[in-house]
This record gives C-alpha cells, sequence and structure tokens, in this order.
C-alpha cells in the first residue's frame, strides 16, 4: 500500500479590503499574527502565516486589499504588494463577503493570473442574510459564474467556522513537498515586526473613524534585556492637529492603546515587554516613496 505524500505549498488569500482576509488567515493557523479592523486597508504587509499537520504544510500570504481608487503612492505600493504575493503561489483563495458581490470584487478577480487555481471562499455566512439556505446557494453560482473557480467554501473567518473544511479541499490542490517550515512556526515575521503590527492594530480599533488613513508606525528601538523585551514605537501621523486624537484627554487613549498592546505582546512572546509608545507627525508619508521603502511597504 502506497504511502500518502506529504503535500507543502503557498497559498495566497486575496479580496477586496474588508472581506475578513486577516480575520480568516488567524483562524486556519490558529494564532493572531495579521491585524483585524472594522475598517478596511489595515493590512499593509504581506503576512506569511504557516499551517502544519502530519499530512500538509500550507503556507498562507495574507495580502492588502486591492485598492481601486489610487489616491497616493501608498495605494500603489499597496496593490504592487497584491500582485508580488499572487506571483509563484500554488493556489490563490478569493476572499467574498455573503450576499455582496461588487465591482470592487470583479476588479480584484480580473486581477488574477489565468494559469494558478482559485478557490472561492464566501465568508461571513453568519451574516442574518447568508442563514437562508437557498438564498446563499443562489449567491454562489452567481459568483461562480464570474470565473471557473477550482472550488468553492464557505466559512465565518469571525467566529472560526469551517476552517477544518477549508483546509481539507485545500490540500490536494498543493504540490508534493517536503515541508518548508519546522512544524512548530506559525510566520516568518520577526518579533519587531509582530510587535508593530499590534500596536497598529489597537491605534485603528480604538480610533474609530476620528483619524484617516495618514497614520502609521515604526519601531525605533527594539532590544532584549534580561528576557524581558524592550520596544519603542513611533506613531506616525500627518499633521500636528492629529496628535491629540490619537492621545486622547488626559493622554487616556494613548495609555489605553499602550497598554493593551503591551498584553498582546506578552501573550504572543511569551515574556515580559517594556513598551513606550509616543506620536510624531511627519507629513506627506502616505506619498513619500522613499519613507514607504523605509517602512517595508
Amino acid at each position: 500500500m502506497n504511502e500518502i505524500a506529504y503535500r507543502c505549498g503557498f497559498v495566497a488569500i486575496v479580496g477586496r479590503p474588508n472581506v475578513g482576509k486577516s480575520t480568516l488567515m488567524n483562524h486556519l493557523i490558529g494564532q493572531k499574527i495579521s491585524i483585524t479592523s472594522k475598517k478596511a486597508q489595515t493590512t499593509r504587509h504581506k503576512i506569511t502565516g504557516i499551517y502544519t499537520d502530519p499530512a500538509a504544510q500550507l503556507v498562507f500570504v495574507d495580502t492588502p486589499g486591492f485598492q481601486t481608487n489610487h489616491r497616493n503612492a501608498l495605494n500603489d505600493r499597496l496593490n504592487l504588494n497584491v500582485t508580488e504575493a499572487m506571483g509563484g503561489v500554488d493556489v490563490i483563495v478569493f476572499v467574498v463577503e455573503a450576499m455582496r458581490f461588487t465591482d470592487a470584487d470583479r476588479t480584484v478577480l480580473r486581477q488574477l493570473p489565468a494559469h494558478t487555481p482559485v478557490m472561492l471562499v464566501v465568508n461571513k455566512i453568519d451574516k442574518d442574510k447568508a442563514k437562508n439556505k437557498e438564498a446563499l446557494q443562489a449567491f454562489i453560482d452567481e459568483v461562480s459564474a464570474a470565473s471557473a473557480f477550482a472550488g468553492v467554501e464557505t466559512v465565518s473567518a469571525k467566529h472560526g467556522l469551517r476552517m477544518a473544511n477549508l483546509i481539507a479541499a485545500l490540500k490536494p490542490m498543493l504540490p508534493e513537498s517536503v515541508p518548508l517550515y519546522p512544524d512548530d512556526m506559525v510566520t516568518d515575521k520577526s518579533s519587531r515586526f509582530l510587535a508593530m503590527e499590534i500596536v497598529r492594530e489597537k491605534l485603528f480599533r480604538y480610533l474609530g473613524e476620528e483619524l484617516p488613513y495618514a497614520l502609521n508606525v515604526e519601531v525605533e528601538q527594539f532590544k532584549e534585556e534580561n528576557g524581558m523585551y524592550e520596544i519603542y514605537i513611533a506613531v506616525l501621523v500627518d499633521k500636528e492637529n492629529q496628535k491629540p486624537i490619537v492621545i486622547g484627554k488626559g493622554g487616556e487613549k494613548l495609555k489605553k492603546i499602550s497598554t493593551e498592546a503591551r498584553l498582546d505582546m506578552e501573550k504572543l512572546f511569551e515574556r515580559k515587554v517594556f513598551l513606550r509608545v509616543w506620536v510624531k507627525v511627519k507629513s506627506g508619508w502616505a506619498d513619500d516613496v522613499r519613507f514607504l521603502n523605509e517602512l517595508g511597504l
């Protein structure tokens, strides 16, 4: 009896902004490494998440939502990140929101390379409109008519529903290969990068609609002392009058953001963390290509 061959390959997760790509990847690998927010355009880097079991290793690439409005150098760079992420992967997971297939979804679909198999993943099936099975099937048929998908899966990334089904459907689509990463590794990103992403998530979560997207973070210092991480992070805003929005009355908002970020870091890094976060103005950073390079965008 022949032994089933091990499979390993790269899977790009793509879709328009705010369809739940980052939440999906976090649940697939069982650990939070990609930031999530109700605001669109929170993922700005390609994030690699690694799922490993005795039969296969899936290396997921979470991408920024494809931007249909090229307003500045940042959006151009985000779209380049999406295109690059799709190059050389074995499978593409195309995520759409249940009961909502827009022109923006169709734009993303047109960007997908013809030679790579695409799995359609319908997310947010927990929403009221999607609970009607006949209506959901009619929606799936509508989207399926737009492209020759290699398969279709329905999930609720928010509640972690049907993750095992999606993993099982993706495995046969991967090439036979030995694993590329150790079985206990869940991301190829550095601790420095993950610390930056955690702070950025808290900013988006607690500032709500108060602050526009002219906001980012940079790690100014990251060092290890006596088994503890000392991390210094600057929050970058575009204008002086945006600083008080981030800091909050009496510094309360920034304090809350810092405290929650530190607790998340200690859980992820499994060690004590000293974290200092402050705000500084860097006008026009979203249009400064050289500065975007420095941030790794």
